[in-house]
């Protein structure tokens, strides 16, 4: 088979078979998730108005790519963690008078100091600004000692000495990063860095803005939404500093982490395309590795990102776009890469004084191996390699295909029909990761309750994946909070804590939604009248609007979903109209909903499901809460998965049908009726779907009770 023939299937394969986001993905949805453990904080009720709160950001990989390959492309979750009390300014720039709402009412300012290495940088504490309340403005306090933040600071509060800490103990560290292990076995593992704010664009990049461009790239809006992002600055010594007892702990690096997510999501997706499979060859051929704790110089995915943003901007448009081969922009992009290697210059993208290379880099290796990769080499990777390990996920029936590949007809087939299922399972896949997305939400709110810093940010990254996603979040944080005061009565701090949560949510909120979101926030302006004014307020209404918000929000949602889930999984739209109904009492209501959601899925082959964790079910009898509290107990693992911790809507419907009939004293035929849904359900349900069974076994038992009653 000829070279070119061979080149135009592979870049016809992996163009084919890559997504494009808005398509929300497993990983990007979980990085939202991890981003709230990574900010949570357990309660503290002496000190939680005034230690730092630490706020977070998704960046790396997950944050970058909008191209979804068949072969996973990262590894882990990358999260930047900066602490609300703490920020950085570019030397002799004046301290901010103003500053976003979530930071801190006592802010220490930092000014950004050069050391020895371009890039890297001391803190010098030079600020302590304190907010006005009258005016929201800060006051400025000149710091005269020369205090230098390190690694580790304390801090003297009220009551006593509070450690704030950039080392969490009993995590492995790579360079800035604490690699944390899995939370529960659906995620992957996170890095968390931690990193002081800056606001400013720094001074060190004062150039990058205004350097002359020949191919419009990057364009003169995202330069400007570059520089609005400012940058942060990630405690980790230069390598050749990591001896030196001082300066390995007060010796930090400016990271442009915000800017390369705006850059690298502004290119094309064959940039993006380029960009993974150069990483994966990277890998593949053990020419990176990804950490560096090393004194030794190795080359990084950095490394590979510096040299695509450098493409990117020095490369014309049609040299991407025009007779379009990836290997060849492969090849010519190593080969460039070995050049770098060759000359030990490789410049910064944004600091122009900073080498990414030194002396401690031993690559004489690396680049006589790169400059050895030629057409014929990467075609055979691509072929052998790239392709074999992306079918791996194909059923057996399309990944055997590969096996004989010696012709073109026969390379030509077994693409068509991998990209035929990759085409076929977009439905499914969005299916699963909604579903687990949902689970892994309500899972992870119930665990660890509502920190309201932590879960807005939440929704912030959730906006970027799905807006749906967004909207489900906020029915179940309405959810969880009625569920915590119905339980455990009024707490003013949690109410304070959703009225913020609201007001982030309130841009995506529909006309009937937003309706209910008023009246919440009416509420709660009433009730800090009432605190002065020593009049009555009602917690009881109170948690009806929370319920009620909360069901309007879930409709909604369940209507999104429907439009696009339709062939794969049959979603009824009313089952929490239905169950707020039975709640309030009213059965005929509730009996119409689930009878009519019963019409529809009992003969369905695949139906939702819905998390049974104790918001959901406080509209629901003590019975089916009781029967899940028991799952939990036997085998307290069962939260983590969704077979024992959830229930089919189905299931559910069922249920309600059921109790509505036997409340409304309905007739032992309408009942026997439904007994014959009930074994349908049981016939079609997954023997793995402990709730569901038992659940169907309880109103069978119901019910035939209840009939034998009446006909003896």
């Amino acid at each position: 088979m000829a070279d070119d023939e061979r080149d135009k299937i592979v870049t016809a394969f992996i163009f084919n078979t890559c997504r494009l986001r808005p398509q929300p993905s497993k990983h990007a949805v979980d990085a939202a998730i991890l981003s709230v453990f990574a900010a949570h904080r357990p309660p503290d009720e002496q000190y939680d108005s005034i230690r730092p709160i630490p706020l977070p950001l998704v960046t790396g990989s997950v944050a970058e790519f909008y191209v979804e390959p068949m072969l996973q492309h990262f590894g882990d979750i990358d999260i930047m963690c900066h602490f609300n009390y703490q920020l950085a300014i570019p030397r002799g720039h004046p301290p901010p008078t103003q500053l976003p709402a979530e930071f801190h009412n006592d802010v220490k300012v930092f000014e950004i100091i050069d050391s020895h290495h371009s890039g890297y940088v001391y803190l010098l504490l030079r600020h302590v600004l304190t907010k006005c309340t009258d005016s929201g403005r800060y006051n400025d306090i000149y710091e005269e000692r020369a205090l230098y933040l390190s690694t580790v600071t304390y801090e003297y509060v009220k009551g006593g000495l509070y450690l704030s800490t950039f080392i969490e103990q009993g995590f492995e560290k790579h360079g800035p990063a604490h690699l944390h292990p899995r939370k529960y076995e659906q995620f992957l593992t996170y890095d968390k860095v931690y990193c002081v704010r800056c606001l400013q664009w720094p001074s060190q990049a004062d150039d990058w803005p205004t350097r002359h461009r020949n191919h419009g790239w990057p364009a003169l809006a995202t330069v400007e939404c570059v520089l609005n992002n400012g940058c942060d600055v990630v405690q980790v010594a230069h390598r050749q500093d990591r001896q030196d007892k001082w300066m390995s702990t007060h010796q930090w690096r400016l990271s442009f982490s915000r800017a390369e997510i705006v850059l690298i999501q502004s290119w094309m997706p064959v940039q993006q395309i380029v960009y993974h499979l150069l990483r994966v060859i990277m890998k593949t051929e053990q020419l990176t590795e990804n950490a560096d704790n090393s004194p030794v110089g190795k080359l990084s995915n950095y490394h590979i990102k510096t040299l695509m943003l450098w493409a990117c901007e020095l490369k014309p448009k049609r040299w991407w776009t025009d007779d379009l081969s990836l290997v060849r922009i492969c090849e010519e992009l190593l080969h460039t890469l070995a050049v770098w290697l060759t000359e030990a210059q490789y410049s910064h993208y944004f600091l122009n004084a900073c080498n990414l290379i030194d002396k401690s880099f031993a690559l004489e290796t690396v680049a006589c191996r790169l400059f050895l990769i030629d057409k014929e080499c990467l075609l055979s990777w691509f072929v052998n390699d790239y392709i074999t390990q992306s079918v791996r996920i194909c059923p057996e029936s399309v990944s055997r295909l590969f096996d004989d590949v010696s012709t073109r007809s026969k390379l030509e087939n077994a693409v068509s029909a991998v990209v035929d299922w990759r085409r076929n399972t977009m439905a499914v896949e969005l299916r699963l990761a909604l579903e687990a997305a949902e689970y892994d939400m309500a899972h992870t709110l119930s665990c660890t309750s509502l920190y309201v810093i932590s879960w807005v940010s939440c929704m912030t990254e959730l906006s970027k994946v799905d807006t749906r996603l967004s909207v489900y979040i906020m029915a179940v944080i309405f959810l969880h909070v009625a569920y915590k005061i119905g339980r455990s009565g009024f707490n003013e701090k949690l109410v304070k804590d959703l009225t913020v949560a609201t007001s982030k949510f309130v841009d995506l909120a529909n006309e009937q939604t937003l309706l209910l979101l008023n009246k919440f926030l009416t509420w709660v302006h009433e009730y800090e009248q009432s605190a002065v004014n020593s009049t009555n307020y009602s917690i009881p209404e109170l948690i009806e609007l929370l319920q009620q918000s909360s069901v309007e929000l879930m409709t909604t949602y369940r209507q999104l979903q429907a439009q696009d889930l339709y062939p794969v999984v049959t979603i009824v739209t009313t089952d929490f109209q239905m169950m707020y109904a039975y709640k309030h009492g009213d059965y005929l209501r509730c009996l119409q909903l689930s009878t009519q959601n019963v019409f529809v899925l009992v003969n369905s082959s695949r139906v939702y499901r819905v998390p049974a964790f104790p918001e959901f079910l406080q509209f629901l009898d003590d019975d089916i809460v009781s029967l899940t509290a028991l799952i939990m107990i036997v085998n307290p693992k069962c939260r983590e998965c969704n077979n024992y911790a959830s229930i089919t809507q189905l299931t559910l419907s069922l249920y309600l049908m059921s109790h509505c009939q036997l409340k409304l004293r309905q007739s032992p035929k309408l009942l026997a009726q439904t007994l014959d849904y009930i074994e349908v359900a049981q016939s079609v349900h997954d023997v793995r779907l402990t709730l569901d069974h038992l659940t169907l076994k309880i109103i069978e038992r119901e019910l035939i009770t209840y009939i034998t009653c009446t006909t003896t």
